[in-house]
């Protein structure tokens, strides 16, 4: 499972009968699409990139879970989508997140002057035009607010939908901010797809900052056994960037969400198989790929071998997801 290569990358995979999570890999030795029976789409994972570039992985899909930018200008939007439009993947679905002050249009033009007034309030309409504009259509970029989309990455292959909500738990005034009480009205409104894209993470899944509790969404969490994506991606808490496949039970019990972070063993980040279970026989159940791709290192896992990780690398890496169709 653990491999080293003198850069310190330690290759890591995990595995069901459906799903295959490259967390770390070499970025010259890219693992290659599963072999054998049946389709299989590959969902590259980012999140937390603000303004920066740096390698990433080709596959069929692109999925950024937020915080495009520093603090929303029209310039940090402008790098952004340049180096998304620059980059191979056939479509590429991104998602606000609170450092993306400018998208929150009714709670930035109540607080642009905390964040841009030497630099002077910044004209929605333009950035828009970067996210909507031909330019973003040539590059294959779908940017979602609380909004499904539907794609095919092949002629006659499946029909994948995604859900892309911005929001997280209020936290010191930032965009895309909900008071905690409210959350259960906001999730509410999730439908049920084959991947979910949030900006905040759910409560107790790779949510826990490195100076504090475990800051996900309680609503969130406990509407996961009704919505079970095949794939959920977050990101915001940058320390907590993890993966792992956790199995539903069958029938009518629903279930729960798993409780993992990044500081659990690999052999913990496949949940909810009994003891006694094979993952041949899990797999009919169904499985969630839970990831959190934060790109920026940050806590514990942000130096290796006592050099200090740079951006989107050894253990920051883009977050690599095979799906079977």
């Amino acid at each position: 499972m653990f491999g080293r290569f003198d850069s310190g990358y330690k290759p890591t995979t995990l595995k069901s009968p459906d799903g295959v999570i490259h967390l770390e890999y070499h970025p010259n030795r890219v693992p290659p699409k599963p072999r054998g029976e049946g389709y299989w789409t590959r969902f590259v994972c980012v999140s937390d990139t603000h303004s920066r570039s740096f390698s990433v992985p080709d596959g069929d899909v692109l999925l950024h879970a937020g915080d495009l930018t520093n603090t929303g200008t029209v310039s940090d939007f402008e790098k952004t989508v340049n180096w998304l439009a620059e980059l191979p993947h056939k479509i590429k679905i991104i998602i606000a997140g609170n450092h993306d002050l400018t998208l929150h249009k009714i709670w930035y033009d109540q607080n642009f002057d905390r964040w841009h007034r030497l630099l002077g309030k910044q004209n929605l309409k333009p950035i828009m035009l970067l996210l909507k504009g031909s330019k973003a259509v040539k590059g294959g970029i779908v940017y979602l607010q609380d909004e499904e989309f539907k794609f095919r990455t092949r002629e006659g292959g499946k029909e994948w939908s995604v859900y892309g909500s911005p929001w997280s738990p209020e936290f010191l005034n930032w965009a895309f901010n909900y008071p905690r009480e409210e959350g259960e009205e906001l999730v509410r409104k999730f439908p049920k797809t084959d991947i979910l894209l949030t900006h905040g993470p759910a409560h107790q899944i790779f949510d826990r900052v490195h100076n504090g509790p475990d800051t996900g969404c309680e609503a969130l969490r406990a509407r996961l056994p009704d919505l079970r994506p095949r794939l959920h991606v977050v990101g915001h808490i940058h320390e907590a960037r993890g993966a792992c496949i956790h199995y539903w039970p069958e029938g009518e019990d629903k279930g729960e969400a798993p409780i993992v972070q990044n500081d659990a063993p690999l052999e913990a980040l496949v949940t909810g198989l009994a003891e006694s279970e094979s993952l041949e026989d899990a797999g009919r159940q169904g499985s969630t790929a839970f990831v959190n791709a934060a790109n920026w290192p940050m806590g514990d896992k942000a130096m290796r071998n006592g050099v200090r990780t740079p951006f989107g690398g050894a253990g920051f890496q883009p977050i690599i997801v095979d799906l079977k169709e």
